[in-house]
Protein backbone atom coordinates (compact mmCIF):
# COMPACT_ATOMS: atom_id res chain seq x y z
CA UNK A 1 0.00 0.00 0.00
CA UNK A 2 1.25 3.17 -0.62
CA UNK A 3 1.40 6.57 1.88
CA UNK A 4 -2.09 7.87 0.51
CA UNK A 5 -3.40 4.44 1.37
CA UNK A 6 -2.00 4.26 4.86
CA UNK A 7 -3.28 8.11 5.31
CA UNK A 8 -6.67 6.87 4.43
CA UNK A 9 -6.57 3.91 6.63
CA UNK A 10 -5.79 5.91 9.73
CA UNK A 11 -8.21 9.00 9.56
CA UNK A 12 -10.87 5.70 9.03
CA UNK A 13 -9.79 4.37 12.35
CA UNK A 14 -9.95 7.87 14.07
CA UNK A 15 -13.58 8.55 12.44
CA UNK A 16 -14.78 5.27 14.57
CA UNK A 17 -13.19 6.18 17.81
CA UNK A 18 -14.81 9.76 16.78
CA UNK A 19 -18.58 8.64 16.54
CA UNK A 20 -17.86 5.85 19.24
CA UNK A 21 -16.77 9.47 21.64
CA UNK A 22 -19.91 11.06 20.53
CA UNK A 23 -22.39 8.26 21.96
CA UNK A 24 -20.30 7.88 25.35
CA UNK A 25 -22.48 10.67 26.73
CA UNK A 26 -25.80 9.05 25.62
CA UNK A 27 -25.60 6.12 27.82
CA UNK A 28 -27.01 6.68 30.79
CA UNK A 29 -28.36 3.19 31.70
CA UNK A 30 -28.17 -0.28 30.35
CA UNK A 31 -30.94 -0.41 27.64
CA UNK A 32 -29.31 2.81 25.97
CA UNK A 33 -26.16 0.70 26.38
CA UNK A 34 -27.80 -2.07 24.63
CA UNK A 35 -30.71 -1.42 23.31
CA UNK A 36 -30.08 1.94 22.07
CA UNK A 37 -32.69 3.61 24.30
CA UNK A 38 -35.52 1.97 21.50
CA UNK A 39 -34.69 5.10 19.21
CA UNK A 40 -33.18 3.58 16.24
CA UNK A 41 -34.36 4.45 13.01
CA UNK A 42 -35.68 1.50 11.14
CA UNK A 43 -33.16 2.64 8.22
CA UNK A 44 -30.43 2.65 10.65
CA UNK A 45 -31.26 -0.84 12.20
CA UNK A 46 -32.02 -2.41 8.56
CA UNK A 47 -28.51 -1.11 7.80
CA UNK A 48 -26.59 -2.30 10.68
CA UNK A 49 -28.24 -5.67 10.44
CA UNK A 50 -27.09 -5.93 6.70
CA UNK A 51 -23.78 -4.65 7.95
CA UNK A 52 -23.67 -7.68 10.48
CA UNK A 53 -23.63 -10.35 8.22
CA UNK A 54 -20.63 -8.94 6.26
CA UNK A 55 -16.54 -9.21 7.38
CA UNK A 56 -12.95 -9.72 5.78
CA UNK A 57 -14.38 -13.46 5.72
CA UNK A 58 -17.27 -12.43 3.57
CA UNK A 59 -14.28 -11.52 0.66
CA UNK A 60 -11.86 -14.45 1.62
CA UNK A 61 -14.97 -17.32 1.44
CA UNK A 62 -17.61 -16.16 -0.93
CA UNK A 63 -14.82 -13.82 -2.49
CA UNK A 64 -13.05 -17.58 -3.14
CA UNK A 65 -16.13 -19.25 -4.19
CA UNK A 66 -17.22 -16.62 -6.86
CA UNK A 67 -13.66 -16.88 -8.38
CA UNK A 68 -13.61 -20.39 -8.26
CA UNK A 69 -17.46 -21.62 -9.40
CA UNK A 70 -19.15 -17.90 -10.55
CA UNK A 71 -22.81 -16.99 -9.81
CA UNK A 72 -23.30 -19.41 -7.77
CA UNK A 73 -21.63 -17.25 -5.00
CA UNK A 74 -24.43 -15.03 -5.67
CA UNK A 75 -26.90 -17.51 -5.20
CA UNK A 76 -26.06 -18.56 -1.91
CA UNK A 77 -25.84 -14.85 -0.93
CA UNK A 78 -29.31 -14.13 -2.12
CA UNK A 79 -30.45 -16.48 0.28
CA UNK A 80 -29.86 -14.15 3.21
CA UNK A 81 -31.65 -12.06 1.51
CA UNK A 82 -34.80 -14.50 1.23
CA UNK A 83 -34.46 -15.16 4.55
CA UNK A 84 -34.49 -11.37 5.76
CA UNK A 85 -37.82 -11.00 3.66
CA UNK A 86 -39.25 -13.86 5.47
CA UNK A 87 -38.29 -13.16 9.27
CA UNK A 88 -39.84 -9.52 8.47
CA UNK A 89 -43.39 -11.12 7.53
CA UNK A 90 -43.19 -13.54 10.58
CA UNK A 91 -41.04 -12.40 12.97
CA UNK A 92 -39.43 -9.01 13.21
CA UNK A 93 -42.64 -7.21 15.07
CA UNK A 94 -43.20 -9.76 16.85
CA UNK A 95 -39.96 -9.51 19.01
CA UNK A 96 -40.75 -5.75 19.11
CA UNK A 97 -44.17 -6.22 20.71
CA UNK A 98 -42.73 -8.54 23.22
CA UNK A 99 -40.76 -5.17 25.29
CA UNK A 100 -38.25 -7.40 26.10
CA UNK A 101 -34.69 -5.66 26.95
CA UNK A 102 -32.71 -8.69 25.47
CA UNK A 103 -32.51 -11.64 23.73
CA UNK A 104 -31.92 -13.61 26.78
CA UNK A 105 -35.42 -11.54 28.89
CA UNK A 106 -37.70 -13.98 26.59
CA UNK A 107 -35.15 -17.12 27.15
CA UNK A 108 -35.56 -16.56 30.18
CA UNK A 109 -39.59 -16.23 30.01
CA UNK A 110 -40.42 -18.79 27.31
CA UNK A 111 -38.32 -21.57 28.89
CA UNK A 112 -37.29 -20.71 32.47
CA UNK A 113 -33.97 -19.31 34.09
CA UNK A 114 -31.76 -23.00 33.43
CA UNK A 115 -32.55 -22.56 29.95
CA UNK A 116 -30.52 -19.13 29.57
CA UNK A 117 -27.09 -21.19 31.10
CA UNK A 118 -27.35 -23.55 27.86
CA UNK A 119 -28.20 -20.57 25.08
CA UNK A 120 -25.75 -18.11 26.28
CA UNK A 121 -22.93 -20.13 26.69
CA UNK A 122 -23.82 -22.13 23.37
CA UNK A 123 -24.37 -19.53 21.58
CA UNK A 124 -21.57 -17.61 22.85
CA UNK A 125 -18.82 -20.24 21.99
CA UNK A 126 -20.39 -20.63 18.60
CA UNK A 127 -20.46 -16.67 17.70
CA UNK A 128 -17.03 -15.80 18.99
CA UNK A 129 -15.76 -19.24 17.14
CA UNK A 130 -17.40 -17.47 14.06
CA UNK A 131 -16.57 -13.65 14.75
CA UNK A 132 -12.80 -14.71 15.36
CA UNK A 133 -12.22 -16.06 12.02
CA UNK A 134 -13.69 -13.28 10.71
CA UNK A 135 -10.94 -11.08 12.66
CA UNK A 136 -8.32 -13.61 11.73
CA UNK A 137 -9.75 -12.87 7.67
CA UNK A 138 -8.98 -9.72 8.15
CA UNK A 139 -5.76 -9.84 9.45
CA UNK A 140 -4.32 -12.57 6.97
CA UNK A 141 -5.33 -9.55 4.14
CA UNK A 142 -3.69 -6.62 6.25
CA UNK A 143 -0.82 -8.75 6.47
CA UNK A 144 -0.46 -9.50 2.81
CA UNK A 145 -0.39 -5.39 2.14
CA UNK A 146 1.69 -3.98 4.96
CA UNK A 147 5.20 -4.83 4.38
CA UNK A 148 7.06 -3.56 7.25
CA UNK A 149 10.87 -4.94 6.55
CA UNK A 150 12.85 -7.58 8.28
CA UNK A 151 14.39 -6.84 11.88
CA UNK A 152 10.56 -4.22 12.43
CA UNK A 153 9.20 -5.06 15.38
CA UNK A 154 5.88 -5.69 14.55
CA UNK A 155 6.97 -7.84 11.45
CA UNK A 156 6.33 -11.54 10.74
CA UNK A 157 10.28 -12.49 10.78
CA UNK A 158 9.52 -14.77 7.76
CA UNK A 159 7.71 -12.39 5.64
CA UNK A 160 8.86 -9.04 6.94
CA UNK A 161 5.33 -8.10 6.60
CA UNK A 162 3.12 -6.79 9.75
CA UNK A 163 2.81 -9.90 11.91
CA UNK A 164 -0.26 -12.16 12.70
CA UNK A 165 -0.75 -11.33 16.24
CA UNK A 166 0.11 -7.29 16.29
CA UNK A 167 -2.78 -7.21 13.25
CA UNK A 168 -5.34 -9.23 15.27
CA UNK A 169 -4.23 -7.07 18.54
CA UNK A 170 -4.44 -3.53 16.78
CA UNK A 171 -7.78 -4.02 14.72
CA UNK A 172 -9.61 -6.45 17.25
CA UNK A 173 -8.12 -3.68 19.93
CA UNK A 174 -9.82 -0.52 17.95
CA UNK A 175 -13.32 -2.14 17.35
CA UNK A 176 -13.72 -3.45 21.38
CA UNK A 177 -12.20 0.16 22.73
CA UNK A 178 -15.30 2.11 20.50
CA UNK A 179 -17.74 -1.04 21.22
CA UNK A 180 -16.98 -0.11 24.83
CA UNK A 181 -17.39 3.54 24.85
CA UNK A 182 -20.29 4.17 22.56
CA UNK A 183 -22.66 0.83 23.79
CA UNK A 184 -24.95 -0.23 20.83
CA UNK A 185 -25.52 3.24 19.28
CA UNK A 186 -21.99 3.28 18.43
CA UNK A 187 -22.49 -0.56 17.06
CA UNK A 188 -25.30 1.30 14.48
CA UNK A 189 -23.44 4.28 13.51
CA UNK A 190 -20.29 3.02 12.87
CA UNK A 191 -22.47 -0.36 10.89
CA UNK A 192 -23.73 3.09 8.59
CA UNK A 193 -20.50 4.69 8.81
CA UNK A 194 -19.44 1.02 7.11
CA UNK A 195 -22.08 0.51 4.89
CA UNK A 196 -21.13 3.70 3.04
CA UNK A 197 -17.45 3.38 2.76
CA UNK A 198 -17.78 -0.36 1.49
CA UNK A 199 -20.11 0.62 -1.67
CA UNK A 200 -18.35 3.43 -2.16
CA UNK A 201 -15.46 1.37 -2.34
CA UNK A 202 -17.03 -1.40 -4.17
CA UNK A 203 -19.17 0.68 -6.90
CA UNK A 204 -15.30 2.37 -7.77
CA UNK A 205 -13.52 -0.93 -8.06
CA UNK A 206 -16.47 -2.72 -10.56
CA UNK A 207 -15.95 -0.26 -13.22
CA UNK A 208 -11.83 -0.54 -13.44
CA UNK A 209 -12.21 -4.16 -13.22
CA UNK A 210 -14.65 -4.25 -16.28
CA UNK A 211 -12.20 -2.06 -18.03
CA UNK A 212 -9.15 -3.86 -17.11
CA UNK A 213 -11.01 -7.00 -18.51
CA UNK A 214 -11.68 -5.70 -22.16
CA UNK A 215 -15.55 -5.39 -21.27
CA UNK A 216 -18.34 -7.63 -20.41
CA UNK A 217 -18.23 -9.61 -23.72
CA UNK A 218 -14.45 -10.48 -23.06
CA UNK A 219 -15.07 -11.39 -19.38
CA UNK A 220 -17.85 -13.85 -20.57
CA UNK A 221 -15.79 -15.33 -23.49
CA UNK A 222 -12.65 -16.34 -21.11
CA UNK A 223 -14.06 -17.53 -17.99
CA UNK A 224 -15.01 -21.36 -17.57
CA UNK A 225 -17.94 -23.36 -18.92
CA UNK A 226 -20.57 -23.29 -16.23
CA UNK A 227 -19.47 -19.85 -14.48
CA UNK A 228 -23.02 -18.44 -15.08
CA UNK A 229 -24.69 -21.09 -13.45
CA UNK A 230 -26.90 -20.51 -9.95
CA UNK A 231 -25.81 -24.05 -9.03
CA UNK A 232 -23.47 -26.60 -9.70
CA UNK A 233 -22.23 -30.09 -7.64
CA UNK A 234 -21.18 -28.96 -4.03
CA UNK A 235 -23.55 -26.16 -4.11
CA UNK A 236 -26.89 -27.42 -5.40
CA UNK A 237 -30.76 -26.66 -5.01
CA UNK A 238 -31.30 -28.38 -2.14
CA UNK A 239 -27.93 -27.05 -0.17
CA UNK A 240 -29.78 -23.66 -1.18
CA UNK A 241 -32.91 -24.38 0.40
CA UNK A 242 -31.17 -25.19 3.45
CA UNK A 243 -29.34 -22.21 3.20
CA UNK A 244 -32.64 -20.35 3.34
CA UNK A 245 -33.71 -22.60 6.41
CA UNK A 246 -30.85 -21.95 8.49
CA UNK A 247 -30.53 -18.06 8.11
CA UNK A 248 -34.39 -17.63 8.83
CA UNK A 249 -33.66 -19.01 12.02
CA UNK A 250 -30.05 -17.00 12.47
CA UNK A 251 -31.81 -14.04 11.29
CA UNK A 252 -34.82 -14.12 13.53
CA UNK A 253 -33.74 -15.56 16.40
CA UNK A 254 -29.84 -15.24 16.91
CA UNK A 255 -29.42 -12.53 19.32
CA UNK A 256 -27.28 -9.93 17.89
CA UNK A 257 -30.47 -9.60 14.90
CA UNK A 258 -32.89 -9.73 17.49
CA UNK A 259 -31.21 -7.03 18.86
CA UNK A 260 -31.69 -4.97 15.94
CA UNK A 261 -35.92 -6.00 15.92
CA UNK A 262 -36.07 -4.53 19.26
CA UNK A 263 -33.82 -1.22 19.61
CA UNK A 264 -36.87 0.70 17.30
CA UNK A 265 -39.59 2.46 18.15
CA UNK A 266 -42.46 0.30 17.07
CA UNK A 267 -43.28 -3.46 15.52
CA UNK A 268 -43.59 -1.52 12.14
CA UNK A 269 -40.23 -0.45 12.29
CA UNK A 270 -38.94 -3.75 12.78
CA UNK A 271 -40.64 -5.07 10.19
CA UNK A 272 -39.17 -2.06 7.84
CA UNK A 273 -35.76 -2.88 9.16
CA UNK A 274 -35.79 -6.60 8.24
CA UNK A 275 -36.82 -5.62 5.00
CA UNK A 276 -34.36 -2.91 3.97
CA UNK A 277 -32.03 -5.68 5.33
CA UNK A 278 -33.66 -8.33 2.67
CA UNK A 279 -33.80 -6.20 -0.05
CA UNK A 280 -30.34 -5.07 0.34
CA UNK A 281 -29.15 -8.83 -0.21
CA UNK A 282 -31.01 -9.61 -2.63
CA UNK A 283 -29.68 -7.03 -5.23
CA UNK A 284 -26.10 -6.34 -3.40
CA UNK A 285 -24.64 -9.56 -3.77
CA UNK A 286 -24.77 -9.12 -7.84
CA UNK A 287 -22.61 -5.71 -7.18
CA UNK A 288 -19.93 -6.84 -4.57
CA UNK A 289 -18.87 -10.23 -5.93
CA UNK A 290 -17.89 -8.98 -9.46
CA UNK A 291 -14.72 -7.83 -8.58
CA UNK A 292 -13.75 -11.95 -7.86
CA UNK A 293 -15.94 -12.69 -10.75
CA UNK A 294 -14.67 -10.25 -13.01
CA UNK A 295 -10.65 -11.35 -11.67
CA UNK A 296 -10.99 -14.88 -13.13
CA UNK A 297 -10.66 -13.15 -16.24
CA UNK A 298 -7.55 -11.80 -15.67
CA UNK A 299 -5.78 -14.13 -13.51
CA UNK A 300 -7.07 -17.73 -13.81
CA UNK A 301 -4.49 -19.34 -11.40
CA UNK A 302 -4.61 -16.78 -8.65
CA UNK A 303 -5.10 -17.90 -5.36
CA UNK A 304 -9.22 -18.10 -4.75
CA UNK A 305 -9.29 -17.06 -0.90
CA UNK A 306 -7.28 -13.56 -2.15
CA UNK A 307 -9.27 -13.32 -5.42
CA UNK A 308 -10.93 -10.00 -4.04
CA UNK A 309 -7.61 -8.24 -2.67
CA UNK A 310 -5.94 -9.31 -5.82
CA UNK A 311 -8.69 -7.80 -8.20
CA UNK A 312 -8.54 -3.93 -5.53
CA UNK A 313 -4.61 -4.21 -6.01
CA UNK A 314 -5.05 -4.41 -9.91
CA UNK A 315 -6.87 -1.49 -10.27
CA UNK A 316 -7.10 0.62 -7.31
CA UNK A 317 -5.05 4.08 -7.84
CA UNK A 318 -2.92 5.05 -4.84
CA UNK A 319 -5.29 6.16 -1.83
CA UNK A 320 -8.25 4.07 -3.18
CA UNK A 321 -6.74 0.65 -1.93
CA UNK A 322 -6.45 2.06 1.71
CA UNK A 323 -10.56 2.75 1.40
CA UNK A 324 -11.13 -0.55 0.23
CA UNK A 325 -8.98 -2.03 3.17
CA UNK A 326 -11.31 0.36 5.20
CA UNK A 327 -14.38 -1.06 4.01
CA UNK A 328 -12.90 -4.54 4.58
CA UNK A 329 -12.34 -3.44 8.19
CA UNK A 330 -16.23 -2.08 8.51
CA UNK A 331 -16.84 -5.07 8.04
CA UNK A 332 -15.04 -7.30 10.06
CA UNK A 333 -15.84 -4.28 12.56
CA UNK A 334 -19.55 -4.51 12.35
CA UNK A 335 -19.91 -8.36 12.75
CA UNK A 336 -17.20 -8.39 15.99
CA UNK A 337 -18.92 -5.23 17.56
CA UNK A 338 -22.85 -6.48 16.78
CA UNK A 339 -21.61 -10.16 19.13
CA UNK A 340 -19.59 -8.04 21.64
CA UNK A 341 -22.72 -5.77 22.46
CA UNK A 342 -24.89 -8.16 22.34
CA UNK A 343 -23.27 -10.52 24.73
CA UNK A 344 -22.06 -8.18 27.10
CA UNK A 345 -25.84 -6.92 27.48
CA UNK A 346 -26.92 -10.16 28.12
CA UNK A 347 -24.15 -10.92 30.83
CA UNK A 348 -24.70 -7.09 32.52
CA UNK A 349 -28.60 -7.69 32.63
CA UNK A 350 -29.39 -11.49 32.79
CA UNK A 351 -26.20 -12.30 35.03
CA UNK A 352 -24.84 -10.09 36.72
CA UNK A 353 -27.82 -7.41 37.78
CA UNK A 354 -30.22 -10.48 38.05
CA UNK A 355 -28.42 -12.93 40.01
CA UNK A 356 -25.44 -11.45 41.45
CA UNK A 357 -26.03 -7.66 42.38
CA UNK A 358 -29.80 -6.53 41.77
CA UNK A 359 -29.44 -3.75 44.04
CA UNK A 360 -26.25 -2.30 41.50
CA UNK A 361 -27.11 1.34 40.30
CA UNK A 362 -27.48 2.02 36.37
CA UNK A 363 -24.30 3.90 35.91
CA UNK A 364 -22.71 0.52 38.29
CA UNK A 365 -23.82 -1.53 35.27
CA UNK A 366 -22.57 0.76 32.90
CA UNK A 367 -19.32 0.05 34.12
CA UNK A 368 -19.78 -3.74 34.59
CA UNK A 369 -21.03 -3.73 30.72
CA UNK A 370 -17.83 -2.31 29.53
CA UNK A 371 -15.95 -4.44 31.44
CA UNK A 372 -17.30 -7.35 29.92
CA UNK A 373 -17.04 -5.97 26.04
CA UNK A 374 -13.75 -6.09 26.86
CA UNK A 375 -13.06 -9.80 28.60
CA UNK A 376 -14.98 -10.47 25.59
CA UNK A 377 -13.03 -8.98 23.12
CA UNK A 378 -10.17 -10.62 24.68
CA UNK A 379 -11.48 -14.05 23.89
CA UNK A 380 -12.33 -13.12 20.56
CA UNK A 381 -8.69 -11.99 19.68
CA UNK A 382 -6.71 -15.51 21.34
CA UNK A 383 -9.96 -17.56 19.28
CA UNK A 384 -8.50 -15.47 15.98
CA UNK A 385 -4.96 -16.40 16.71
CA UNK A 386 -6.00 -19.94 16.90
CA UNK A 387 -8.18 -20.07 13.42
CA UNK A 388 -5.32 -21.37 11.68
CA UNK A 389 -5.40 -24.49 13.90
CA UNK A 390 -8.87 -25.43 13.15
CA UNK A 391 -8.37 -25.70 9.72
CA UNK A 392 -8.91 -22.37 7.78
CA UNK A 393 -11.61 -19.69 7.49
CA UNK A 394 -13.72 -21.21 4.84
CA UNK A 395 -13.90 -24.81 6.33
CA UNK A 396 -14.82 -23.39 9.78
CA UNK A 397 -17.73 -21.07 8.71
CA UNK A 398 -19.16 -23.45 5.96
CA UNK A 399 -19.27 -26.16 8.80
CA UNK A 400 -20.28 -24.44 12.20
CA UNK A 401 -23.24 -22.25 10.07
CA UNK A 402 -24.79 -25.47 8.72
CA UNK A 403 -24.79 -27.32 12.21
CA UNK A 404 -25.02 -25.60 14.56
CA UNK A 405 -27.33 -22.69 13.78
CA UNK A 406 -30.49 -24.32 13.43
CA UNK A 407 -30.25 -26.95 16.58
CA UNK A 408 -29.42 -23.81 18.52
CA UNK A 409 -32.13 -21.23 17.27
CA UNK A 410 -35.07 -23.50 16.23
CA UNK A 411 -36.70 -23.73 19.95
CA UNK A 412 -36.30 -19.80 20.03
CA UNK A 413 -38.28 -19.52 16.88
CA UNK A 414 -40.62 -22.18 17.54
CA UNK A 415 -41.37 -21.31 20.76
CA UNK A 416 -42.94 -17.87 19.41
CA UNK A 417 -45.58 -19.64 17.75
CA UNK A 418 -46.03 -22.59 19.66
CA UNK A 419 -48.26 -22.68 23.24
CA UNK A 420 -47.12 -26.62 23.35
CA UNK A 421 -43.30 -26.54 23.78
CA UNK A 422 -41.39 -26.09 26.79
CA UNK A 423 -37.82 -25.87 28.02
CA UNK A 424 -37.62 -29.81 27.84
CA UNK A 425 -37.38 -29.40 24.10
CA UNK A 426 -34.22 -27.46 24.36
CA UNK A 427 -31.61 -30.55 25.44
CA UNK A 428 -32.85 -33.24 23.27
CA UNK A 429 -32.94 -31.39 19.98
CA UNK A 430 -29.71 -29.55 20.48
CA UNK A 431 -28.10 -32.23 21.75
CA UNK A 432 -28.98 -35.28 19.55
CA UNK A 433 -28.44 -32.46 16.54
CA UNK A 434 -25.37 -31.60 17.75
CA UNK A 435 -24.48 -35.08 18.25
CA UNK A 436 -24.89 -36.37 15.02
CA UNK A 437 -23.61 -33.21 13.61
CA UNK A 438 -20.08 -33.78 14.90
CA UNK A 439 -20.11 -37.53 13.88
CA UNK A 440 -20.94 -36.61 10.45
CA UNK A 441 -18.00 -33.92 10.27
CA UNK A 442 -15.28 -35.68 11.83
CA UNK A 443 -16.14 -39.79 11.55
CA UNK A 444 -17.33 -39.42 7.51
CA UNK A 445 -14.44 -36.83 6.71
CA UNK A 446 -11.86 -37.90 4.38
CA UNK A 447 -9.93 -38.98 7.48
CA UNK A 448 -12.69 -40.02 9.47
CA UNK A 449 -13.64 -43.39 10.84
CA UNK A 450 -15.76 -44.62 8.22
CA UNK A 451 -12.99 -44.82 5.46
CA UNK A 452 -11.56 -47.22 7.42
CA UNK A 453 -14.40 -49.54 7.50
CA UNK A 454 -13.60 -52.62 4.86
CA UNK A 455 -16.19 -52.44 2.37
CA UNK A 456 -17.58 -48.53 2.91
CA UNK A 457 -14.56 -46.96 1.18
CA UNK A 458 -17.07 -46.59 -2.07
CA UNK A 459 -19.58 -44.77 0.97
CA UNK A 460 -16.86 -42.63 2.73
CA UNK A 461 -15.84 -40.89 -0.91
CA UNK A 462 -19.45 -40.19 -1.56
CA UNK A 463 -19.69 -38.40 1.63
CA UNK A 464 -16.92 -36.41 0.97
CA UNK A 465 -18.27 -35.70 -2.24
CA UNK A 466 -21.33 -34.05 -0.65
CA UNK A 467 -20.36 -33.19 2.56
CA UNK A 468 -21.66 -29.29 2.09
CA UNK A 469 -25.31 -31.07 1.21
CA UNK A 470 -25.27 -33.73 4.03
CA UNK A 471 -24.45 -30.85 6.60
CA UNK A 472 -27.01 -28.66 5.65
CA UNK A 473 -29.58 -31.25 5.43
CA UNK A 474 -28.63 -32.99 9.18
CA UNK A 475 -28.26 -29.42 10.39
CA UNK A 476 -32.08 -28.10 8.98
CA UNK A 477 -34.15 -31.67 8.69
CA UNK A 478 -33.17 -33.20 11.78
CA UNK A 479 -33.71 -30.60 14.92
CA UNK A 480 -37.12 -29.90 12.93
CA UNK A 481 -38.27 -33.29 12.80
CA UNK A 482 -36.93 -33.96 16.65
CA UNK A 483 -38.60 -30.66 17.75
CA UNK A 484 -42.35 -31.35 15.16
CA UNK A 485 -42.32 -34.96 17.19
CA UNK A 486 -41.95 -32.68 20.79
CA UNK A 487 -44.32 -30.70 19.32
CA UNK A 488 -47.02 -33.61 18.52
CA UNK A 489 -46.62 -35.74 21.92
CA UNK A 490 -47.17 -32.17 24.39
CA UNK A 491 -50.26 -31.11 24.93
CA UNK A 492 -51.70 -28.11 26.88
CA UNK A 493 -50.65 -24.05 26.96
CA UNK A 494 -46.77 -24.03 28.64
CA UNK A 495 -46.25 -21.48 31.61
CA UNK A 496 -43.67 -20.12 29.43
CA UNK A 497 -45.81 -19.34 26.73
CA UNK A 498 -48.36 -17.74 29.38
CA UNK A 499 -45.43 -15.53 30.64
CA UNK A 500 -44.62 -14.13 27.46
CA UNK A 501 -47.72 -13.58 26.58
CA UNK A 502 -48.53 -11.34 30.00
CA UNK A 503 -45.54 -9.66 29.36
CA UNK A 504 -46.60 -8.35 25.82
CA UNK A 505 -49.80 -7.41 27.24
CA UNK A 506 -47.94 -5.43 30.22
CA UNK A 507 -46.25 -3.31 27.20
CA UNK A 508 -47.52 0.13 27.25
CA UNK A 509 -48.06 1.52 23.58
CA UNK A 510 -46.35 4.99 23.15
CA UNK A 511 -45.69 6.87 20.23
CA UNK A 512 -41.54 6.96 20.56
CA UNK A 513 -39.93 9.28 18.36
CA UNK A 514 -36.58 8.11 16.46
CA UNK A 515 -33.34 10.31 16.81
CA UNK A 516 -32.65 12.75 14.47
CA UNK A 517 -28.66 12.32 15.65
CA UNK A 518 -27.75 9.08 12.89
CA UNK A 519 -29.00 11.14 10.25
CA UNK A 520 -26.63 14.35 10.51
CA UNK A 521 -23.93 11.60 11.54
CA UNK A 522 -24.76 10.03 7.91
CA UNK A 523 -24.71 13.69 6.07
CA UNK A 524 -21.51 14.35 7.24
CA UNK A 525 -19.95 11.18 6.82
CA UNK A 526 -20.98 11.57 3.27
CA UNK A 527 -19.42 15.24 2.95
CA UNK A 528 -15.97 13.43 4.64
CA UNK A 529 -16.04 10.81 2.13
CA UNK A 530 -16.89 13.24 -0.92
CA UNK A 531 -14.16 15.62 0.27
CA UNK A 532 -12.01 12.75 0.27
CA UNK A 533 -12.64 11.57 -3.23
CA UNK A 534 -12.55 15.11 -4.38
CA UNK A 535 -9.07 15.39 -2.77
CA UNK A 536 -7.43 12.12 -4.01
CA UNK A 537 -8.64 12.72 -7.01
CA UNK A 538 -5.74 15.38 -8.25
CA UNK A 539 -3.29 13.10 -7.37
CA UNK A 540 -4.77 10.74 -10.01
CA UNK A 541 -4.86 10.08 -13.98
CA UNK A 542 -7.00 11.96 -15.95
CA UNK A 543 -9.82 9.33 -16.53
CA UNK A 544 -9.15 7.67 -12.89
CA UNK A 545 -10.07 11.70 -11.89
CA UNK A 546 -12.86 12.32 -13.36
CA UNK A 547 -14.37 8.87 -11.74
CA UNK A 548 -13.72 10.55 -8.51
CA UNK A 549 -14.81 13.71 -8.78
CA UNK A 550 -18.32 12.44 -10.08
CA UNK A 551 -18.42 10.25 -6.93
CA UNK A 552 -17.64 13.18 -4.85
CA UNK A 553 -20.56 15.37 -6.48
CA UNK A 554 -22.53 12.61 -5.96
CA UNK A 555 -22.20 12.21 -2.33
CA UNK A 556 -22.29 16.00 -1.50
CA UNK A 557 -25.83 15.71 -3.30
CA UNK A 558 -27.18 12.89 -1.14
CA UNK A 559 -25.66 14.65 1.68
CA UNK A 560 -27.97 17.85 0.78
CA UNK A 561 -30.86 15.43 0.12
CA UNK A 562 -30.65 14.38 3.91
CA UNK A 563 -29.64 17.44 5.94
CA UNK A 564 -33.12 18.87 3.49
CA UNK A 565 -34.87 15.62 4.93
CA UNK A 566 -34.03 16.53 8.83
CA UNK A 567 -34.82 20.13 8.80
CA UNK A 568 -38.59 19.32 6.48
CA UNK A 569 -38.87 16.63 9.29
CA UNK A 570 -38.11 19.10 12.87
CA UNK A 571 -40.46 21.22 11.38
CA UNK A 572 -43.02 19.02 10.70
CA UNK A 573 -42.59 17.98 14.45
Amino acid sequence: MSNLDYIVLFFYLIGLFVIGGLFTCRIKNTKDMFAAGGQSPWWVSGLSGFMTMFSAGTFVVWGGIAYKYGIVAVSINMCYGIAALLVGYFLAGRWHAMGIATPAEYIELRFGKSAIHFFTWSMMTYRLVGVGVSLYSLAVLLCALIPLGPGHGLADPVTGNLAMKWAVLLFGGVVVIYTMAGGLWAVLMTDVLQFIVLNLAVLFVVPLCLVKVGGWAEFVATVPEGFFCATNSQFTWFFLMGWCAIHFFMLGAEWAFVQRHICVPSAKDARKAAYLFGGLYIVSPWLWLLPPLLYRSMNPHANHEEAYILACKAVLPPGMLGLMMAAMFSATASMVSSQLNVFAGVLTNDFYFRWLRPQAGTSHLVRVGRILTVVLGGSLIAIALAVPRMGGAQEVILSITGLMVTPLLLPSVWGVFSRRITQSCIWPTAGISLIVGALIKFGFAKHGFLAAIPGCEGMAVWFQNHMRTVETSVGVLLPVLILWIIHVNTKGVSVGYQRVAAKTREIEVTASVSSHLPAVIVAWSLVACGALMFGLAWAQPQGVSFIMLTFAVILFMISGAIATGICLRKKSQ
